[in-house]
């Protein structure tokens, strides 16, 4: 879906992505021009294997890699198993767990806990009873722990 029809009369997409890119220069992450948004369910299964694996970490720089720096679209199962490869992990496998949904009860858990915790939008940062949500700048963060 395009980013401008998923946020439409809710946010100015272009004046997102321009905070959005500011932020993450800032922080020294790779940033694209990415203009779709693609479902990230089955990249959150892979992340539960991998993690399984010890190569959690790997796999989310890969995917994040993929989809915010390259614009993939991170919900096709052989984008997924390139992305898997890059991570250092087994490809086929990759296929395997994602058709027989090996994780999809742990996702959905984690799911209903962000429901419970009234998380709507990623990034979402909770720290006790505040919650900061949206790409901050690193002085934003230590705020909402030290406040």
């Amino acid at each position: 879906m395009e980013l401008s029809e998923l946020f439409a009369g809710r946010l100015d997409v272009s004046d997102a992505l321009v905070r959005l890119r500011q932020v993450a220069f800032e922080v020294g992450l790779p940033i694209g021009n990415r203009t779709r948004t693609f479902n990230s369910r089955r990249a959150q299964e892979l992340g539960k294997w991998a993690e399984e694996l010890g190569r959690g970490e790997a796999f989310r720089d890969a995917v994040f890699r993929a989809y915010f720096v390259d614009g993939r679209n991170i919900s096709k199962p052989e984008e997924l198993k390139l992305i898997a490869e890059a991570a250092g992990l087994p490809g086929e496998d990759a296929v395997r767990v994602l058709d027989e949904g090996r994780f999809a009860t742990a996702v959905n858990a984690d799911w209903e806990r962000a429901l419970a915790f009234g998380i709507t939008a990623v990034p979402t940062h909770i720290y006790g009873e505040h919650k900061l949500v949206g790409f901050h700048p690193y002085e934003d963060l230590r705020r909402l722990v030290t406040a």
